[in-house]
């Protein structure tokens, strides 16, 4: 770290006001204060002093997704060597040779093989989505002359987690240019976005590609009719077949030992990096209590209206919590701090929506079973207007009370 401390300060000088670099001074400043404390500080006395910066907060999001991470690499590798163990073809030859040559097999009980397998397709899109995003980031904060947003440690770590490990590399460049330009750079970067800059990416190739990622296709990484099929998969079976969930294993799809997209797949996952969002306080609780009450109260409401066409109406709450992207979008995506409510009242009802709109897509628009892409989407509209209301309830309450004295 001495090191880059002091290639960091013999550089710096080109790089500040009337230096030859001055107008690339972005690219001095990400490292700078990623990797060390900011050498900007307040200084009059009516500021409030933290050690936490944006970009720390950023990065504390990014360690609440390692075990999603995790999972993505093992459950992609875990996925594919079953499917291929059992005969399936693989999908990408690239992949499959680069595997083989590191003297791997495809062994689904070897731990090491799977996750060297997933990482094959997890970490090209990984890169892909850092250095077409970063390089939109980059070119944005240059032209406007102001600091590389932090927003993208996020976004950029988030958007891989969310595709399924079939999607092309092509694609993955198009979706996060098209999230970071159009969800969140027209507003003005980082803190001005009103949607979700990673699910606004998902929505586009959702609507624009979805062939590759609506669902139509087993996300994994080989070619096989096998039954263990998606998160999505599930919900799109259970919209078809009565009961067709009472034969599968809930504790699998809790873990995440299902196919799907990359990161989605464990509640388990996900749940640990809510531990984290809690204890750190990056993440609003209210938001999660809210997706969780508005999920179980229109899922009872349901259960009990019932119906003799759709099977979608006997789902339990317990089994849409561990389906598809709700866990994912409940811990990291809803609770997003620019693109969600703000008032803790605001952030329960917020939450409360998401979590009724899920359960009402899914149930009662089987042709698209997931719904938490959509009904987050959806809410990030809604978030001023409830801060908005919970905001002007306090201040009638505040009036009323002065009066009353």
């Amino acid at each position: 770290m001495k090191f880059l401390r002091k290639m960091l300060d013999g550089v710096a000088p080109k790089f500040e006001k009337g230096g030859p670099l001055h107008k690339f001074h972005a690219l001095y400043e990400a490292p700078d204060t990623i990797f060390f404390t900011p050498g900007t500080v307040t200084q009059a006395g009516a500021h409030v002093r933290d050690g936490i910066n944006l970009k720390r907060m950023m990065i504390t999001v990014v360690i609440a997704l390692q075990p999603c991470f995790a999972m993505a690499a093992w459950n992609t590798g875990y996925q594919a060597n079953l499917a291929i163990s059992q005969g399936a073809t693989p999908l990408d030859d690239f992949n499959n040779a680069l595997f083989l040559m590191m003297g791997f097999t495809h062994d689904p009980t070897s731990f090491l093989a799977n996750m060297v397998l997933g990482m094959c397709y997890f970490v090209p899109v990984f890169l892909v989505t850092q250095a077409a995003g970063g390089t939109v980031e980059v070119i944005t904060s240059i032209v406007r002359k102001h600091e590389i947003n932090e927003g993208f440690l996020v976004t950029g770590s988030l958007f891989p987690l969310i595709l399924p490990p079939t999607i092309p590399l092509w694609q993955v460049a198009v979706g996060i240019v098209f999230g970071v330009l159009i969800g969140k750079e027209i507003f003005g970067g980082t803190g001005m976005n009103i949607l979700n800059p990673a699910l606004v990416a998902r929505a586009f190739l959702f609507f624009a590609y979805p062939a590759q990622i609506s669902g139509d296709k087993v996300w994994i990484a080989a070619d096989t009719m096998v039954d263990g099929l998606s998160g999505a998969t599930w919900l799109g079976k259970a919209a078809l077949t009565a009961g067709v969930l009472s034969e599968a294993s809930w504790f699998d799809a809790f873990v995440g030992i299902v196919p799907g997209s990359m990161g989605e797949t464990s509640a388990l996952a996900c749940l640990m990096g809510a531990g984290i969002l809690i204890a750190t306080r990056v993440g609003a609780w209210q938001t999660m209590v809210g997706v969780v009450a508005g999920t179980i109260g229109l899922s009872l409401i349901l259960n009990g209206f019932g119906s003799d066409t759709n099977p979608m109406f006997a789902v339990p709450f317990w089994w849409h919590m561990v389906l598809g992207g709700w866990a994912f979008g409940a811990v990291f995506m809803a609770t997003d701090p620019v693109s969600s409510a703000f008032t803790h009242q605001g952030k329960l009802a917020y939450g409360f929506g998401i979590g009724a709109l899920v359960v009402l897509v899914r149930v009662i628009n089987p042709a698209y079973p997931e719904g938490m892409m959509l009904a987050i989407l959806f809410m990030n509209l809604f978030a001023p207007f409830l801060d908005h209301f919970v905001v002007q309830a306090n201040i009638k309450r505040r009036l009323a009370r002065n009066v009353a004295a």
